[in-house]
């Protein structure tokens, strides 16, 4: 799931230099450089290609940011330079003074939250956190698969629609990765029958915890390409409520 926050609003196309792209394409996580970008935008423009069409292939998976300005600076430069391709203009490769290349910045591990309850910044903080770091979202995404199996196969027969069943299975393994952040002696595997009981809806379930998964439901209702019905919706919120609580539950020496 795609969530933008802090993103600025002044975005303009603008190519700085080849070393500043080679540095932002460096912290997304491509291994194209600034001549690399340049031929395969002009192979493009000749096919009658558009950007959107070559962009997504200068990154194996999705781009990973240090931050939303690092995020824009890169998509101005690409777009700058995707504009020049495309007026047959001259392409400013090589100018005076280069500008000191973005230093690559380590994410943060959040503190634990045990033996209390995580709050917003701390949500926050684990979202964020995720995110900047692919190689720890992938360890969190192998553990929560093989830990929780039988939750999620009893995910794969609730009869959710494609879109819903993504969400749902998104959100859960985002809500566990946060909660064995914040808890180090990890979660057990929680019993399947619990996305069927009506009573694991019920608090106590840390109110961050649950406010984080109402806005990444909201913002599957809004979708622009695949929003969620009403109705399944509904279902989806369902099972994501009762599922966090599960989770919580499960929580090891708790």
């Amino acid at each position: 799931m795609s969530r933008s926050r802090g993103r600025g609003t002044d975005f303009v196309h603008h190519f700085e230099d080849a070393q500043t792209l080679d540095g932002l394409l460096e912290l997304a996580g491509s291994t194209c450089d600034t001549y690399e970008v340049l031929t395969r935008m002009r192979s493009a423009k000749a096919e009658g290609q558009r950007h959107d069409a070559v962009i997504p292939t200068l990154f194996e998976g999705e781009p990973h940011f240090p931050s939303p300005e690092v995020a824009q600076r890169l998509f101005q430069n690409l777009l700058g330079l995707w504009d020049l391709v495309e007026e047959g203009q001259p392409i400013p490769l090589e100018q005076g003074p280069q500008p000191p290349r973005p230093k690559k910045v380590k994410p943060v591990r959040p503190p634990p939250f045990a033996p209390g309850e995580p709050g917003s910044e701390f949500v926050e903080a684990a979202w964020r956190y995720l995110e900047d770091d692919p190689k720890e979202r992938t360890r969190r995404q192998h553990a929560f698969d093989n830990r929780q199996d039988a939750l999620l196969g009893a995910l794969d027969v609730a009869g959710l629609a494609d879109e819903g069943y993504a969400v749902a299975r998104h959100l859960l393994f985002e809500l566990h990765a946060m909660m064995e952040l914040g808890w180090p002696p990890g979660l057990a595997s929680v019993d399947p029958a619990a996305l069927e009981r009506e009573d694991t809806e019920a608090p106590p379930v840390p109110e961050a915890l649950a406010a984080y998964a109402e806005e990444a439901l909201f913002e599957a209702e809004q979708d622009e390409e695949h929003p969620l019905s009403a109705e399944e919706l509904a279902r989806v919120r369902t099972y994501v409520r009762r599922g966090l609580a599960a989770l919580w539950h499960a929580r090891k020496g708790s």
